[in-house]
């Protein structure tokens, strides 16, 4: 009886050990969309074979991406590729950045039903919690500014990485400094 008892004690123990040590799951639900296409036309086909009993058929399904100048996807792939920096455990923006967004802005306002998301993303020092509340912060910031430069609000969407998709994995200050980012993102 003692012993089984032991067991006992040593099976819960051992069970909450390991289920208050796990880490917790943040989820984001975040309306994922299309990106803009940045080549010029695609064109992919799908062939798949459908078997009946005693019939055989095949089904062919042709999807066409719009096409997209050859300027507008130079535009694209630079609105993707600027990022923006912050200080570290700051989120506000420098001047810097302003300029990035104001040109950001100027992008978005010429391409009506473009969207975008910002994701804000921070360096490897600081709790996973800590980090991914930083980086929605930064997020935030840059959405906050672009929606004073009259970007509507509903166009933009905030998502935050924490320090999980480093732009450099290295453990120094020039890395940490490249990991203090919001990212940006079309979609359509």
């Amino acid at each position: 009886m003692i012993c089984g008892l032991t067991a006992l004690v040593f099976v819960c123990s051992f069970l909450l050990l390991t289920t208050s040590c796990a880490k917790k799951q943040i989820g984001v639900s975040e309306r994922v969309q299309k990106p803009i296409a940045e080549e010029e036309e695609t064109v992919v086909v799908v062939e798949e074979e459908k078997k009946a009993p005693g019939t055989e058929e095949k089904v062919v399904v042709v999807v066409e991406e719009e096409a997209v100048p050859a300027g507008l996807a130079a535009r694209i792939r630079e609105f993707n590729s600027e990022n923006i920096y912050f200080a570290f455990d700051k989120s506000n923006l420098t001047p810097k950045s302003r300029m990035v967004l104001k040109k950001k802005a100027a992008f978005l306002r010429g391409e009506a039903s473009a969207r975008v998301l910002i994701a804000g993303n921070c360096d490897e020092r600081g709790t996973e919690a800590y980090n991914l509340a930083l980086g929605e912060r930064r997020a935030h910031s840059a959405k906050k500014y672009l929606v004073a430069l009259g970007i509507s609000g509903d166009r933009i969407s905030t998502v935050s990485y924490g320090e999980e998709r480093p732009a450099d994995p290295a453990h120094n200050p020039t890395a940490w400094a490249l990991n203090r980012r919001d990212t940006f993102k079309l979609l359509k």
